[in-house]
């Protein structure tokens, strides 16, 4: 007996060790390559503009396919595509390692974005399948933690691959641990119930005109709002239009389509629909503090841009530190609960930042943030455990990417929003010469305005009865109108 529960615990510890090193190595490809910009405009002889593709070209394809590689692996299996996501993102790491030219390097930075839109979209699947549900909360917080410390070791794990080798070196690094995460994960993710793979492959097939459409709609969306940096041009005003027109058009397809890509149904669904709103409202809000913390930094607080760095490396280490215990908090309080205090915690944060005294300094600027970043841990930990939890086995792998893309849709909105209320509060024409006082003024009204998203997303989870009892772990989704409830 104590020798099948030491079995079970190694098998659980593989499991999250492979998936800890997926989400690692996804959240690491995000991160390491900003601080190399300078070195490969160098390099390759190229213009800022130019460079920036090297980073857009990776979110780009993480946001329009995260969706469709979710529902790719509930028809094909999630360990076979994760598998193929993993090698995917390894062999694109040492083709931007070897590129030799800035088109080489951008396409290979796509084809490294769509092994992590893989990755992204199917990490949290495996949770629920390998891990008994009383430490779904903590493996959830483990996720998160690996998710954490990817962000905030990337800058300067980059700045010292640079200084001793070259910018080659910031994605040749990542070929080690994706060869581990694969072994780890060939060795340990159970192979799929065949018998349930081919029910589901009988009666489903794989959306492509949803896919292309839904990617086209995100791609246009996302383009429309970093491009213009928070501001609003003809191009913008266009590939906004062109948004829209696709996400209502994509909402007629779904809705006749014989095997859709997202059910329409799905957002009947209060919890989902709820959770979803309220993860991206707080991707919004987080990414404020990285458009709005290094101009404070550096202009109203004077600092070096090392002491910059490493004050901006507090956020994802209180994040990182926070995701386990917050993860086993839930397993005992109820997600729902802890949902609440994550909220609660974002919102004090901000609303302190929105009033921050220029007396305080350093310390009253870091009070704030660590406040803000560990109620983001809790939040993320709990409202990922309550969408995973309630997801349809069949339907694990698309309900992963709508909660990952949320969140990636979230950032981008925020990139842009959280910028343009920086500029209009600071009313600098200029914000890299702004004076001490604008910045801060700047500062004060961007968390103001974060501190009301947040407030809205309290208003949704509250609206959805989410805080007052624990959700129900409903199915995320309900019959198509012409078919049975078996057919997903």
């Amino acid at each position: 007996m104590h020798t099948v529960a030491r079995a079970r615990d190694r098998a659980v510890t593989g499991v999250l060790a492979a998936l800890s090193l997926s989400m690692l190595l996804s959240s690491l490809g995000t991160s390491i390559a900003n601080v190399g910009l300078p070195s490969m405009a160098n390099a390759f002889n190229a213009s800022f503009q130019g460079v920036q593709w090297i980073v857009l070209a990776y979110l780009l394809a993480i946001t329009t396919l995260i969706v469709g590689a979710g529902r790719l692996g509930d028809l094909v299996g999630h360990r076979r595509l994760l598998l193929a996501g993993i090698t995917l993102f390894t062999v694109a790491s040492v083709l931007c390692g070897m590129a030799g030219s800035l088109g080489q390097l951008v396409a290979a930075r796509g084809l490294q974005g769509v092994g992590a839109a893989i990755m992204m979209a199917l990490t949290h699947v495996f949770i629920g399948e390998a891990v008994p549900p009383s430490r779904t909360g903590s493996a959830m917080g483990l996720l998160g933690t690996m998710s954490a410390i990817g962000t905030a070791v990337g800058p300067s794990l980059g700045g010292l691959l640079i200084a001793w080798f070259n910018w080659r070196a910031l994605f040749l690094i990542n070929a080690p641990i994706g060869v581990a995460a694969l072994l780890l994960a060939h060795r340990y993710l159970a192979a799929p119930n065949t018998a349930h793979g081919s029910a589901d492959a009988a009666h489903s097939g794989f959306d492509v005109a949803g896919t292309v459409l839904l990617g086209l709609t995100l791609a246009a969306y996302a383009l429309a709002v970093t491009i213009g940096r928070g501001r609003v041009g003809i191009v913008n005003a266009v590939l906004l239009a062109i948004a829209v027109g696709g996400l209502v058009t994509l909402v007629h397809v779904e809705s006749v389509a014989a095997s859709p890509l997202i059910h329409v149904s799905m957002f009947r669904d209060r919890v989902l629909r709820s959770s979803l709103a309220m993860n991206g409202l707080v991707s919004v809000v987080m990414m404020g503090t990285l458009v709005v913390g290094p101009f404070f930094l550096s202009r109203s607080l004077a600092l070096s841009a090392t002491s910059v760095g490493l004050a901006m490396s507090v956020g994802p280490i209180v994040t990182a530190l926070i995701g386990i215990p917050s993860g086993r908090m839930a397993d005992r309080l109820g997600s729902a609960r802890m949902t609440l205090i994550g909220l609660v915690g974002i919102a004090m944060g901000a609303l302190l930042l929105s009033l921050l005294p220029a007396s305080l300094g350093l310390a009253g600027y870091l009070g704030p943030i660590a406040l803000m970043t560990a109620g983001y841990g809790v939040f993320q930990t709990a409202n990922n455990t309550v969408v995973m939890s309630g997801a349809r086995p069949a339907l694990r792998g698309v309900t992963s990417g709508m909660l990952s893309l949320s969140r990636n849709l979230g950032l981008i909105t925020g990139a842009s929003v959280m910028g343009a209320a920086f500029a209009i509060a600071s009313r600098a024409p200029d914000l890299t010469r702004a004076n001490a006082m604008a910045v801060r003024a700047g500062m004060h009204g961007t968390y103001a305005l974060a501190a009301m998203v947040i407030i809205a997303a309290l208003a949704i989870g509250s609206r959805a009865d989410l805080f007052t009892e624990a959700p129900p772990a409903l199915p995320h989704v309900l019959p198509h109108p012409s078919k049975g409830v078996d057919h997903v």
